[in-house]
């Protein structure tokens, strides 16, 4: 894809008023009521076709520099942090979004840092053999191993499918897998089934 064709593909997607914007990223952080990365914001304004990229560049701009929003660093990590001025437009302001647009944001942030957690908790290792792949399933705690799981798969595609899949849902994932082994029974056997 040339890259005039990706610009076009970028302006094509999500909110593009600049003043609904600014209020909606205000409420965002209003309601996360935490500091953000700005690659995190983006991923969940814009990858979710929320908000047009170039409306969300310059709204991010305007919020910085209008100091509804500020940018600091900690443990070498830059955070967009929302001001007492982001939190007053929050909260007066709320109304001239749509409850849709907000909602869909807030949903979108809430799934986005449940994948995170995740991500950190379970961890997915594709193990090549002779003949397939191992999909490794670790599910970690805060010191042990919850589960520590090889899965064979015949090649590397299948492998990937059942590691996202484990990854759409990796807590329900260790619950069947340990709900299956307490409820695990020996098969009755019938000499007359013979």
């Amino acid at each position: 894809m040339d890259e005039q064709s990706k610009m076009s593909e970028y302006a094509s997607t999500g909110l593009d008023d600049l003043h609904t914007v600014n209020i909606l990223i205000c409420y965002l952080l209003y309601r996360l009521k935490r500091p953000i990365e700005p690659e995190q914001l983006y991923d969940i304004a814009v990858n979710n076709e929320i908000i047009n990229y170039f409306t969300y560049q310059e709204s991010i701009s305007y919020l910085l520099k209008n100091n509804s929003v500020k940018e600091e660093t900690k443990d070498g990590k830059n955070l967009y942090i929302l001001t007492e001025k982001g939190i007053s437009g929050a909260k007066t302001l709320r109304t001239f979004v749509k409850k849709s647009y907000r909602d869909k944001i807030v949903v979108a942030a809430l799934k986005y840092f449940a994948r995170i957690k995740y991500q950190n908790e379970v961890k997915i290792d594709y193990i090549p053999l002779d003949r397939g792949y191992y999909v490794h399933c670790r599910c970690i705690d805060v010191k042990d191993d919850l589960m520590d799981l090889k899965l064979y798969a015949p090649d590397k595609a299948q492998a990937e499918i059942i590691g996202k899949n484990i990854m759409k849902n990796p807590l329900g994932f260790y619950s069947r897998v340990l709900n299956m082994t307490l409820n695990n029974k020996e098969e009755d056997f019938d000499p007359n089934d013979l």
